[in-house]
């Protein structure tokens, strides 16, 4: 009862503000939403969270509903991309079913987001009653919101990390993720966004322009506004802002300007195939034969050009391997003599995996990594024991695939590799776990069909990140693009055109180097929570 009766009263406290709020928080929200890749103009997340904040502190935990509508409109137009799920009338599905399950997931994914933010505001606001000082605030909203996101992260459904904002374009403060992890360039940016929403509280009187507006006085409204707006930039939180954002990023550059020493000893000539089969035919007769054409095309052509090993996308193949019948990308392995990281499904009792193989010379498979995070509705069903009988009815597919566990080691005639298949970029945790157990380099393999060059880029980006964080070389390929490889400091050494069937050799270097991350993983927020709660405690004694 309680719980509903706050909900209630946020509702009336937001009413209050009428459409202003709402509409203040939904700009927010769609500046933040500016940031990521493709369009990548990231230096507007040093800002674009202040409103909200400020909003939120200063009216408490009942103005939760505003960073729902941040959430909404940032994650929303994020993630347009699911969109392109549409159609799926190739899988028997009529086009207003397929219509409502791409609007469907779009939706379900947007607003299991914005519930975390929402969160945050509630925690936050009720946090703020008790009449902490700016600086105290910054840390205690930098540490809630580092602690949503990290749970988030750990839901299985996760994709838009603040942090992610910054990559690729702004690769210097992508190098704070070596210290601890992503959410250390999250909590950069959310404190600054902190320390200028502080100023926006104590210095800038916007209760006047908000009389302004709501009294249609327009033709004050701009002296009052430049008013505010000085006031505001005069504040010692915008100051301190500024010193934190050179700071951080005087750090990030220290670690950029590390030399990556790479030895000829280390180095792996890598043949990446992207063999771009259309999802839509792929399960079919006809696709099979294409996607297994197009791999031992390209596996026969890097052979033939001198590569170490030939590293395909996510279900190359899109049947289970070995096969009883030698196919004639066996025939060719076995006469070639080069290993492969073949992507294919594999056999886990009665289910499948989705699974990269690590396969030597002489065609005998050395290792395997199972995909741990399944894609949610497409790969595995949530609820599968309750929800199974009906989705079985309502869809063509007859089952879904088995999670591997996490731990797994990725063997090969190089050393061992981190290994990520595709969905699995966004989780830091896999690639640190295996770089932390003595993986040298890290691959990637995907299947990003039939989603267009929005999330590409987005993919590309979040590979980057995982590249920085674990000071590792990645290669990736992919069915459809981008395929290509980054070097340690995220810099792109070769990419792929999407759409395009493509064969191209690269060379990678292993290493060997422990970063602090690595080592320790995400020690920052539990530090923060740590002195936050201390700080809270202290406080109300």
């Amino acid at each position: 009862m309680k719980v509903m009766r706050s909900i209630g009263l946020g509702l009336v406290e937001i009413r209050r503000l009428g459409l202003l709020a709402y509409g203040v928080a939904g700009v927010s929200g769609l500046l933040m939403a500016l940031t990521p890749a493709p369009l990548n103009v990231w230096p507007l997340a040093w800002m674009a969270l202040a409103p909200l904040w400020a909003m939120v502190q200063g009216l408490g935990s009942r103005a939760w509903p505003l960073a729902l509508v941040f959430g909404l409109v940032y994650h929303g137009s994020s993630l347009a991309w699911i969109g392109d799920l549409h159609p799926l009338m190739w899988m028997g599905i009529p086009e207003p079913a397929s219509i409502a399950i791409a609007l469907g997931v779009w939706l379900f994914i947007t607003f299991w987001g914005a519930v975390f933010g929402a969160i945050w505001a509630w925690g936050f606001g009720y946090v703020g009653r008790l009449g902490l000082s700016g600086p105290v605030m910054a840390l205690i909203g930098t540490a809630l919101w580092c602690l949503t996101e990290g749970l988030r992260s750990h839901s299985g459904l996760d994709w838009t990390s603040l942090s992610y904002t910054q990559s690729p374009g702004n690769r210097v403060i992508l190098h704070l993720g070596q210290i601890s992890g992503n959410l250390t360039v999250t909590a950069a940016i959310v404190a600054v966004n902190g320390f200028i929403a502080q100023a926006l509280l104590a210095a800038g009187p916007w209760s006047s322009v908000v009389r302004s507006i709501r009294a249609k006085e327009w033709e004050i409204l701009g002296d009052r506004l430049g008013r505010s707006a000085v006031a505001t930039l005069r504040h010692s939180g915008v100051w301190t802002a500024g010193v934190l954002v050179l700071t951080t990023h005087l750090m990030g550059w220290s670690l950029l300007s590390q030399p990556l020493d790479a030895k000829a000893e280390q180095a792996i000539h890598v043949g990446i195939v992207q063999g771009n089969v259309p999802t839509r035919i792929k399960l079919t007769p006809q696709g099979t034969r294409q996607s297994l054409r197009a791999y031992t095309e390209g596996y026969e052509t890097l052979a033939a050009e001198g590569v170490d090993v030939v590293l395909t996308s996510e279900a190359a193949l899109p049947f289970t391997w070995p096969t009883y019948s030698p196919t004639a990308l066996q025939t060719a392995i076995e006469q070639r003599h080069v290993p492969i990281w073949l992507g294919a499904f594999g056999r886990e009792e009665e289910r499948t995996t989705q699974t990269l193989f690590s396969i030597d010379e002489n065609g005998a498979i050395i290792s395997q990594y199972d995909k741990v995070k399944l894609v949610p509705l497409g790969e595995a069903l949530p609820f599968e024991a309750i929800l199974g009988g009906l989705i079985q009815r309502l869809s063509p597919m007859r089952g879904y695939l088995t999670p591997g566990e996490m731990g797994q080691s990725f063997l090969t005639p190089f050393g061992q590799g981190a290994i990520g298949i595709c969905y699995e970029s966004a989780f830091p945790d896999i690639f640190r776990g295996q770089v932390r157990d003595g993986a040298t380099f890290l691959a990637t393999a995907s299947n990003l069909d039939p989603y267009a060059q929005t999330l590409m880029a987005q993919h590309w980006a979040l590979d980057m990140m995982r590249a920085i964080e674990t000071d590792r070389w990645l290669v990736r390929a992919t069915n459809t693009g981008y395929s290509g490889v980054i070097d340690p400091h995220g810099r792109s050494v070769w990419r792929s055109d999407a759409r395009r069937f493509v064969a191209h050799g690269e060379t990678i270097y292993r290493r060997q180097t422990t970063t602090p991350y690595v080592r320790f993983g995400n020690w920052l927020t539990p530090l923060m929570l740590l002195v936050s709660g201390g700080v809270v405690l202290a406080r109300r004694a």
